[in-house]
């Protein structure tokens, strides 16, 4: 337990500095934290002998994260393109040890990872320039929309831990994720709501609009966790790593986030949030 708490509370300070610095920093940061997390994905399926395209994988997140970082979302649908033609392609290059279900797992893991974590670099990169006055200080907009998603993803996975805690009896989706329970899943949604809502008064956004995505913010958080939680249950993994000590691996700890920030962008630009 003091293992889990110190690295959760180093974690929080690490994160809290490359958020605010923003920048290459960051985008950099993404990018490391979606090889990570691919890694882990592909040693996770060589559990059950399939053999994900760990090196051309990785080579198309840099393609892709390089795409969203500097060109926008244009350039990253060349990118996608690409990145499904050169998967597809190995099938024929490497037909003798790579297969058709090799391909289609590689295909899924680098879309599911890397254009999650792509648009977390381009949530950070929203509105350049733009400020934010606050009690604290001013955040550029971007920074802002960080920590709406980071902070209503762990109010989720918090309130439903311990309202699960104290509250539990009746089961969420016990052959997926035993733990989980409805009374947590509430108490996930109300604490979320309320905490987002908070966020909305404290960066000056629609208080109305910031409580809706907290709403559905806890509803994408959670089955972003129960998506790792099939892939764990078929692969026979409990953690996806040992890398964060205490915590498990990069996937096990982004599991949602993978969920959330790709939809806090769109909420984003499509209500117009930011003005």
């Amino acid at each position: 337990m003091l293992t889990r708490t110190i690295a959760g509370v180093v974690g929080i300070i690490l994160a809290a500095f490359v958020i605010q610095t923003g920048g290459t920093l960051f985008a950099i940061a993404g990018l490391l934290l979606a090889l990570g997390a691919w890694y882990e994905y592909c040693r996770a399926f060589r559990q059950k002998n399939i053999n994900a395209a760990l090196v051309t994988g990785a080579l198309l997140l840099v393609v892709m994260w390089t795409s969203g970082w500097l060109g926008g979302s244009t350039m990253l649908v060349g990118a996608t393109m690409l990145s499904a033609l050169v998967i597809m392609l190995l099938t024929v290059i490497r037909h003798e040890r790579f297969t058709v279900i090799d391909a289609a797992v590689s295909m899924t893991g680098v879309f599911y990872i890397g254009l999650a974590f792509v648009h977390l670099v381009m949530l950070r990169f929203v509105g350049a320039g733009q400020v934010i006055n606050t009690s604290l200080g001013e955040f550029q907009t971007g920074c802002a929309f960080i920590w709406v998603a980071l902070i209503g993803t762990w109010a989720s996975d918090t309130f439903a831990y311990f309202a699960g805690c104290f509250f539990g009896r009746h089961k969420l989706c016990v052959s997926i994720s035993p733990k989980k329970t409805i009374e947590g899943f509430v108490g996930g949604l109300v604490g979320t709501t309320c905490s987002v809502a908070g966020l909305g008064l404290f960066f000056g956004f629609d208080t109305v609009l910031m409580a809706l995505l907290g709403l559905i913010i806890c509803i994408i958080a959670t089955l972003g966790d129960l998506v790792e939680s099939v892939v764990k249950r078929y692969t026979g993994i409990k953690d996806s790593g040992n890398i964060i000590p205490g915590h498990g691996g990069i996937w096990d700890r982004f599991d949602s986030v993978i969920y959330t920030a790709p939809f806090v962008y769109y909420f984003m630009y499509f209500t117009k949030l930011a003005g």
